[in-house]
């Protein structure tokens, strides 16, 4: 089997199914890990303060980034007055979706659409980039099908197009079309998970819903453009001890195949790491790492999507075990197995990433965690056979935000970007949320 390479987009990016368990007492792991106090030469600012209502709040999908610099994201709730999206009897709105520009020494907020129920509901997956500048993202409810007595719809996969000529305004709408309304199971999946759409050289869409499908464990997805629209195909029904319930999107190699994770399933009902490959007209998949709920070090509910490095090591991260707190880990091919490790382990009750992993050009791999609580922004460095770990930022639910369950982004000099979905603006009940920046 050859060893996969990656795509140019390192995919990153999660509604998190709380697994109740003891916390235990564990060893230090046999890959020693230096921890490092807190950078103290980072500049952590809030770029943006949701202030809620129809300005939208609580963004957890997190950030991208274009290649002039724009700045795109989603918040969960907020936007136009649609009752039927009334999340906590006071804020109103099914969700937008928002642009950042940089101007000067500053930014710019823009809304670019906001949701109403039938074209979607609670946007918590992280923003895909076309080549055209079009945005493909997902919504979790919403739609016309009714898949849940407590949220309207199974969810809806969505573009928003940039304007066809040039807009002298400060706030020019885009178009939103609704490419996909999910059904729901047997034959169609429900509530899309947080990881992002993965998108091929034709053009073609790759996700996967939380739910639906054969078994109403989840599904994985393909979306593909033709004269008449969109048609979607179902690529695998999750069951058992292939994984159920995928809490992040699917990363593609070059040779075609998909990979991805789920957060239940496998050996142990802890989840797995899982590649699908086409096989005549179908996929086969394929277990290459099975979370052993006996091996708590191992990690346990991975989230987010996996990524890959130029040498074609997969990373990824849990968000239970380890030292109680979840796990970021390597999976290296190398003949013919993978190879599984844990970089590091963190302390505490289920604090680890939700959202995904990000690496900079020198291999180091950032992320976001909720240890201390309100959580962190950390920084893993590969050294002579150790990583070492450092804390960017230590949020306080203040001012400075909370809960920055988002994928990140980064700029060419190294300025990380991304979202708390607390803190801030105290208009709503733990705060609105922000967007932030940490610059070297």
């Amino acid at each position: 089997m050859p060893v996969p390479q990656p795509t140019d987009a390192l995919l990153i990016g999660v509604n998190l199914r709380v697994r109740t368990a003891a916390l235990l007492f564990l060893t230090i792991l046999a890959t020693a890990l230096t921890i490092v106090p807190t950078a103290q030469a980072q500049r952590f600012q809030v770029i943006h303060n949701f202030a809620g209502g129809a300005a939208g709040y609580y963004p957890i999908a997190g950030i991208v980034r274009d290649h002039a610099g724009n700045l795109y994201g989603t918040a969960a709730y907020g936007g136009d007055y649609t009752p039927s999206c009334n999340s906590d009897g006071s804020q109103t709105g099914c969700g937008v979706v928002y642009k950042m520009s940089q101007h000067g020494s500053g930014w710019v907020f823009n809304l670019l659409s906001s949701f109403d129920g039938a074209t979607g509901y609670d946007p918590q997956q992280l923003i895909t980039i076309a080549t055209d500048g079009s945005l493909y993202g997902t919504t979790k409810y919403g739609g016309y099908a009714e898949c849940s007595d407590f949220q309207p719809g199974c969810g809806t996969v969505f573009r928003l197009q940039p304007p066809a000529t040039f807009c002298h305004s400060v706030s020019c709408p885009w178009t939103l079309t609704d490419l996909h309304q999910f059904l729901g199971e047997p034959s169609d999946g429900s509530s899309p998970t947080l990881g992002s759409l993965t998108m091929d050289s034709a053009g073609n869409l790759y996700g996967t819903t939380e739910i639906g499908g054969a078994y109403d464990r989840g599904i994985v997805y393909e979306l593909s453009p033709t004269h008449h629209g969109w048609t979607m195909s179902v690529l695998f029904n999750f069951y058992g001890p292939g994984g159920e319930n995928p809490q992040g999107g699917v990363v593609l190699d070059n040779a075609g195949n998909l990979y991805g994770v789920t957060s239940a399933g496998g050996q142990d009902n802890v989840g797995v790491v899982y590649q699908l490959t086409p096989i005549g007209s179908g996929w086969g998949e394929t277990v290459i790492h099975s979370f052993k709920d006996n091996d708590r070090m191992d990690g346990a509910i991975p989230t987010g999507n996996a990524i890959f490095d130029a040498a074609g090591n997969l990373y990824g991260t849990t968000t239970g075990d380890g030292n109680g707190g979840g796990t970021v880990w390597e999976l290296s091919f190398a003949n013919d197995n993978w190879n599984f490790f844990v970089l590091y382990s963190f302390s505490g009750s289920y604090a680890g990433p939700v959202g995904g992993l990000l690496m900079d050009g020198a291999g180091n791999l950032y992320g976001a965690s909720r240890i201390n609580g309100w959580g962190n922004v950390f920084k893993l460095s590969p050294g002579d056979g150790a990583w070492s770990y450092t804390s960017l930022h230590d949020f306080t639910g203040g001012s400075d935000g909370g809960w920055p369950d988002s994928n990140l982004a980064i700029d060419s000099a190294g300025n990380l970007f991304g979202e708390a979905g607390a803190g801030g603006s105290q208009n709503c009940k733990t705060g609105c949320g922000v967007v932030w920046e940490i610059t070297p």
